[in-house]
C-alpha cells in the first residue's frame, strides 16, 4: 500500500500502471480467443452457440466488474486520504459482498437458461449446445466474481503487475486444458463444448486461490478482525453506491449485444458466428485501450482523494490522445487484415464475409470508443458513477439498438455494423466534453466514505 500515485510524473505513472495491464488483458482475450478457435473447429452450430453465450457471460461478468469498480474506487480514495485501517476493512467487506452476490447470480442463471437463450434467438440446432456450456459455467461463478473483486482491490493499491500475473496464470491453464477437454487430445475424453466450460471453471479457480493469497500475505489488504455486521453493511453501502451504477453501466453493453445478436440471428447462424469472431478480434485489438482504462481507476482515485485535480486533468488529456492514435492504427490494421484473421477461426465463407465486414467498418470508431472507456473509468474512480451510466444508456439504448434495428431491415448485418460505428463516434465526442467539464470544475467539498459513515 506504499505505491503513492499522487506524486511524480503523470505520464510515467500511467505507463507503469498500463504496461502490466496490457499483458493481463491480453491473457484474458487470449483465453476467449482460444475457446473460440477450438469450439469453431467443432462446427458452425457450436460456434453460434458460443456466440449466444457471450452476451450472457459478459453480463454476469459485468456485475462482478461493477462490484470490483466500486471496491477499487473507495479503496483508492481511502489510500489517497491516508486511512489504511479503512482500506483493509473495505477490501475485506468487498469480498464478502462478492460472495453473497454469487449465490444470487447462480440461482437466477440456472433457472433462466432456456427462456433467456430462446429469447436471444437460439434455435433447436444451437440450444442444446448452449445448455451444455452454461450449466457448467454457472456453477463456476464463484471463481469469476470473487477474484475479479480481489484483483480490483490489488490494483487500487497501485499494483497492476500482480493482477496481470494472476490473469496470465488463468489464461495459461485454460489454453492447456482447451485442446485436451474439447477435442480429447492425449487420451482425454472428448467433451466438446462442455469441455470448454470445464476448462474455464478450472482456470478461474486458480485466480481465486492466487488473489486471496496476494491480498492476505503480499499486500496486507485483508483485515484480521471478524467483521462487525453494522460496519459491514455500511461498507457494502459505500461500495454499492459506485458499484451498482458501474455494474448497471457494464451490464448494458452485453445486454445490448444480446439484442444485437437476436437481430443477427434473423439472418442465419453464419451471421451470428461471424459476429462472434469479430467481437473477439475486436477485444484483442482494444487490449491496450482496456488496459489504460483499468489503470485510470487507481490513478484517478488516489489523486482525486488527495484533491490533486490538475494531475487528473493531465492524465485525461494524455489518455485521450493515446486512444485516438491507437484507434487509427487498429482501424487500418483490421481493415487490411480482417478477412484472413477471420479465416483462422472458421472456413465457412459466409461466416468470414460477415466478420470481415464488421472489421472493416466498426474499427473506424475505435478512437472514440476508447475515450468512452477511459472517461467511464475516471468518473467511477472519482465516485461519480452517473455520467458513466448515462453515456452507456445513450450509446446503447438511444442510438445503437434503434439504429441497428433500422439498419438490419435496410442492409442486413452491414446496417447493424454501421449503427455500431455511428453510436461510438457520437457518444465518444460527448464523453470527451463531459469529462473535460467535470475535471475543470471539481467539487469544492469532497465527502469521504468515512464521513458519510459518521453521518
Amino acid at each position: 500500500m506504499n505505491r503513492n500515485l499522487t506524486q511524480g510524473p503523470v505520464g510515467q505513472h500511467l505507463l507503469t500502471l498500463t504496461i502490466p495491464m496490457v499483458w493481463g488483458v491480453f491473457a484474458i482475450i487470449a483465453f476467449n480467443l482460444v475457446d473460440t478457435y477450438f469450439v469453431g473447429q467443432l462446427g458452425t452450430a457450436q460456434l453460434a452457440a458460443m456466440s449466444f453465450t457471450f452476451p450472457v457471460v459478459m453480463t454476469f461478468g459485468s456485475l462482478a466488474m461493477g462490484l470490483g469498480v466500486g471496491a477499487s474506487s473507495v479503496i483508492a480514495r481511502a489510500i489517497g486520504e491516508g486511512d489504511m485501517s479503512r482500506v483493509q476493512r473495505f477490501t475485506t467487506n468487498s469480498l464478502t459482498l462478492a460472495l453473497t452476490a454469487v449465490i444470487l447470480f447462480v440461482i437466477v442463471g440456472l433457472l433462466t437458461i432456456d427462456p433467456l437463450f430462446k429469447a436471444l434467438g437460439a434455435g433447436p440446432d444451437t440450444l442444446p449446445y448452449v445448455r451444455d456450456y452454461m450449466r457448467i459455467w454457472y456453477f463456476g461463478m464463484v471463481f469469476l466474481v470473487v477474484p475479479m473483486v480481489g484483483n480490483s482491490a490489488i490494483r487500487a493499491a497501485g499494483n497492476t503487475l500482480t493482477p496481470s500475473i494472476i490473469m496470465t496464470l488463468s489464461a495459461a491453464v485454460n489454453i492447456v486444458l482447451d485442446p485436451l477437454l474439447i477435442t480429447g487430445a492425449l487420451g482425454f475424453p472428448r467433451l466438446e463444448i462442455q469441455g470448454a466450460a470445464i476448462a474455464t471453471v478450472i482456470a478461474r479457480a486458480t485466480t481465486l486461490i492466487a488473489a486471496l493469497l496476494v491480498l492476505r500475505f503480499k499486500e496486507n489488504l485483508l483485515s484480521a478482525q471478524f467483521p462487525d455486521l453494522n460496519e459491514t453493511l455500511w461498507c457494502w453501502k459505500d461500495i454499492l453506491t459506485v458499484g451498482l451504477p458501474a455494474a448497471a453501466s457494464n451490464m448494458i453493453s452485453p445486454i445490448s449485444i444480446g439484442v444485437i445478436t437476436s437481430f443477427l440471428a434473423i439472418h442465419g447462424p453464419a451471421a451470428v458466428a461471424g459476429f462472434g469472431i469479430a467481437s473477439r478480434l475486436e477485444s484483442f485489438a482494444l487490449i491496450t485501450v482496456m488496459a489504460l482504462s483499468a489503470s485510470m481507476g487507481p490513478f484517478v482515485g488516489q489523486n482525486w482523494g488527495a484533491q490533486q485535480f490538475s494531475r487528473v486533468r493531465l492524465a485525461m488529456r494524455q489518455s485521450f490522445l493515446f486512444c485516438m492514435g491507437w484507434g487509427l492504427f487498429m482501424a487500418v490494421s483490421l481493415g487490411i487484415g480482417g478477412r484472413p484473421l477471420s479465416g483462422l477461426f472458421n472456413q465457412d465463407p459466409n461466416v468470414i464475409a460477415v466478420a470481415a465486414q464488421y472489421l472493416w467498418l466498426v474499427p473506424i470508431s475505435y478512437g472514440t470508443a476508447g475515450i468512452i472507456q477511459v472517461s467511464s473509468s475516471a468518473f467511477n474512480a472519482m465516485g461519480k458513477p452517473v455520467p458513466s451510466i448515462v453515456m452507456t444508456v445513450v450509446r446503447m439504448f438511444a442510438m445503437y439498438i434503434p439504429l441497428a434495428y433500422i439498419g438490419s431491415r435496410i442492409a442486413g448485418p452491414t446496417g447493424i455494423f454501421v449503427a455500431a460505428l455511428a453510436s461510438n463516434l457520437v457518444v465518444g465526442l460527448g464523453a470527451y466534453w463531459w469529462n473535460q467539464r467535470t475535471c475543470q470544475q471539481p467539487s469544492a467539498i469532497q465527502v469521504t466514505p468515512q464521513e458519510a459513515l459518521n453521518r
